[in-house]
């Protein structure tokens, strides 16, 4: 009797964990297929532009929820070992706002007249997306190496983008440092030091990863709905030919991102760091660029090249992670 109640329990044991299986590998279905989500969103939001427009308050908070998820997977040892990687940090920081700003000033001159060039130049001197770690997560990089990056040249944009974006384009304006500051808090630190606290006081959260990617996941969706239904009337006024241009040179653009990120691959050692390197180089905060053209009262077309940008990298993300992960279980 004994020993069929332990084969009893064992069966029930082992139906649990059947059970826990096939409800991860639900989860992962919206990550595992987040490019024809993110393609399908995409098309079924350019023909929703008030809704887009009503919705784009929730911007900032969708951004600070997808933060908190994302930073759910990793603790503060994990984020004290990211801070060890000074010279990767420094590296990231420089890629992001010189080779990338000359780009974008190069594919401006070659392709638009002179206020999309300039909106171009604007694009390639813009600092990391928010969304950046959530691409290395599902890209199997070091999370916390990224939510750094991504904190630090967030942080540094403010100073860093009057001098360059003057000594590139001749435009002079301020950034507002404290509301830039504070957005920074709300959307980046205040959402990842609870997360991380929470992650290394309950470690027991771990097993619920899958959750965490799900939810990050469908908030991504969430943000490329927003942010193309909102754009959409902009970028379906131009004409077919200018349209391919437009998304030629930010797809130019994004692909110098990569490559120039690659460069590093004989200083950094792991490929998890590189992976955090790739995304935080090639995706831009195109919501900063509002910040600029607004600021220093610049006409509002400048605005175009980002719009296309933020669309374009949303959907090339999804694609490189793919290729990423083919590589990796390859």
């Amino acid at each position: 009797m004994q020993h069929l109640g332990l084969l009893e329990l064992w069966g029930l044991n082992k139906k649990c964990a059947r059970g826990e299986d096939l409800i991860i590998e639900r989860l992962r279905i919206v990550e595992n297929n987040l490019l024809p989500l993110v393609l399908i969103t995409t098309f079924t939001a350019l023909f929703l532009p008030k809704i887009g427009d009503e919705l784009k308050i929730t911007v900032s908070p969708l951004l600070a929820l997808l933060m908190f998820f994302i930073s759910l997977t990793f603790d503060f040892n994990e984020l004290k070992d990211a801070l060890k990687k000074p010279w990767i940090i420094i590296i990231s920081i420089f890629l992001v706002f010189i080779p990338m700003s000359l780009i974008g000033l190069g594919i401006g001159k070659l392709f638009f007249n002179e206020d999309l060039a300039i909106g171009q130049a604007i694009v390639g001197s813009l600092p990391t997306d928010v969304s950046a770690p959530l691409l290395v997560y599902l890209g199997k990089g070091n999370v916390a190496l990224a939510s750094v990056m991504n904190g630090v040249v967030t942080s540094l944009s403010p100073f860093i983008l009057p001098p360059l974006l003057l000594f590139l384009t001749g435009i002079e304006f301020q950034i507002p440092v404290q509301g830039m500051i504070l957005e920074l808090f709300v959307i980046i630190v205040i959402p990842m030091f609870f997360a991380v606290l929470i992650r290394t006081k309950l470690p027991s959260i771990s097993k619920f990863e899958s959750v965490y990617s799900f939810s990050s996941s469908l908030l991504y969706l969430a943000l490329v709905f927003v942010v193309v239904a909102d754009s959409s009337e902009s970028i379906l006024s131009f004409s077919i030919g200018m349209l391919v241009l437009l998304l030629l040179a930010q797809l130019l653009l994004n692909m110098a991102g990569y490559i120039i990120a690659l460069f590093t691959k004989p200083i950094v050692k792991r490929k998890e760091d590189l992976v955090a390197i790739l995304f935080t180089v090639s995706k831009k905060e195109f919501s900063i660029a509002a910040v600029i053209v607004y600021t220093a009262n610049l006409p509002e077309i400048m605005l175009i090249p980002a719009v296309f940008y933020a669309v374009l990298q949303m959907i090339t993300s999804p694609l490189v992670v793919r290729l990423l992960n083919r590589s990796y279980y390859n």
